[in-house]
């Protein structure tokens, strides 16, 4: 079935104001998201501008290494690392090593995310007893500063935070019984579709408002995701998918820059779309080639070098998985090369000299001309 223009057009202008780098949100005074760097209280969402990234243009990354039970790995040297940007060999301008005996500077934080919006109710109370038994465990005592957000069909809320008090975000979150209902929505692709705009337009006002503060954050997304739609099915304008394409580079910019890492995972059962999002993992070179599911939740999570869990019994200890990038990672920050154009899309890959270990960081970027001293 095809859908309206008017109503793509809402919901790729959308998309261009939640991912778009340049213009990366909207003020959004109602809502409240994890006030970074603090302990009790949240701040509403504003218009960040860019990002901070390191000094002489150099681009950096968060680089996780782990084995082949995805434990992360500590105690490597630079010397063990080699970079490439578009398989070309680029030298490290800067490498720091980071364990939980040694952590960064800005403590690394935690957002949980419960999408109810995509879930339906015996999924959401699942969610809530998975997560209460994450934050009780060690006594409550929790290793990183952890926030609670909720995604309702009203938009984002957030529980008082974040805290390293397991016990007393745990106590929060059996206040929450109300946000367990469902809201009828349409069927079919427009019911889809309107998924599809909530979640990215809320996805965008967190990644803004995550972006305004220094340090690592690991967004944790509790949820199947929002739907993979199919462009051939909806009607879409040379303008609009412009924006698309706009939207894939911001949300891949704003990640990066921002430090924040994204995680995927969902308490069920393996079905039909749950290795759709594996056939859109290629970076997203042309306009041409930017089509919605470049968008998925697990497309996103695994460019910004976080993981896309599958489906399981027991959710919290792959919560608990995520949070363990934590314990163990790298930085490196790299020059890159001068951009012939706006928007070149270039391949990264990071590599260790031991064959049985992972590497996963920011898959890709997109570099932009220089100015005159800029490098």
């Amino acid at each position: 079935m095809w859908i309206s223009r008017y109503f793509v057009l809402a919901v790729v202008c959308s998309l261009t104001l939640a991912g778009n780098a340049q213009q990366p949100g909207t003020a959004v005074p109602q809502t409240q998201v994890p006030a970074v760097g603090q302990t009790q209280t949240t701040t509403p969402m504003q218009r960040p501008g860019a990002a901070p990234i390191p000094g002489n243009g150099q681009i950096q990354l968060d680089v996780e290494v782990t084995d082949k039970q995805g434990k992360p790995i500590s105690g490597l040297e630079a010397s063990d690392f080699k970079l490439f940007d578009n398989d070309r060999p680029t030298t490290i301008a800067s490498f720091h090593a980071y364990t939980s005996a040694n952590p960064p500077p800005i403590p690394v934080q935690v957002i949980l995310l419960i999408d109810t919006a995509n879930m339906d109710f015996q999924d959401v109370a699942n969610a809530r007893i998975a997560i209460d038994k994450f934050l009780r465990q060690n006594g409550g005592h929790l290793a990183l500063p952890v926030s609670i957000v909720w995604l309702t069909d009203e938009g984002l809320e957030v529980q008082p935070g974040p805290t390293t008090d397991g016990n007393a975000a745990a106590a929060a979150l059996d206040e929450t019984e109300g946000r367990l209902r469902t809201v009828g929505r349409d069927a079919g692709q427009e019911g889809a579709l309107q998924r599809f705009q909530l979640s990215l337009q809320n996805l965008g006002r967190i990644v803004n408002a995550l972006s305004q503060h220094p340090g690592r954050k690991l967004l944790i997304w509790d949820g199947p995701g929002w739907p993979i739609l199919n462009n051939s099915s909806v009607q879409t304008s040379w303008n609009q998918e412009q924006q698309l394409f706009k939207s894939i580079i911001g949300f891949s910019t704003q990640l990066r820059q921002g430090q924040i890492t994204l995680y995927s995972v969902h308490q069920g059962m393996l079905d039909a779309n749950t290795y759709l999002y594996e056939g859109y993992l290629k970076g997203v070179k042309e306009l041409e080639q930017a089509g919605m599911p470049n968008l998925d939740l697990k497309v996103l999570a695994v460019e910004s070098g976080g993981l896309a869990i599958l489906p399981s019994n027991d959710l919290t200890p792959e919560i608990v998985r995520c949070v363990e990038d934590a314990s163990a990672f790298y930085t490196i920050s790299f020059v890159p090369p001068h951009a012939d154009g706006p928007n070149e899309y270039h391949q990264l890959k990071v590599e260790v000299d031991k064959p049985e270990l992972t590497v996963r960081t920011n898959t890709g970027y997109y570099d932009q001309p220089s100015t005159l001293g800029d490098r």
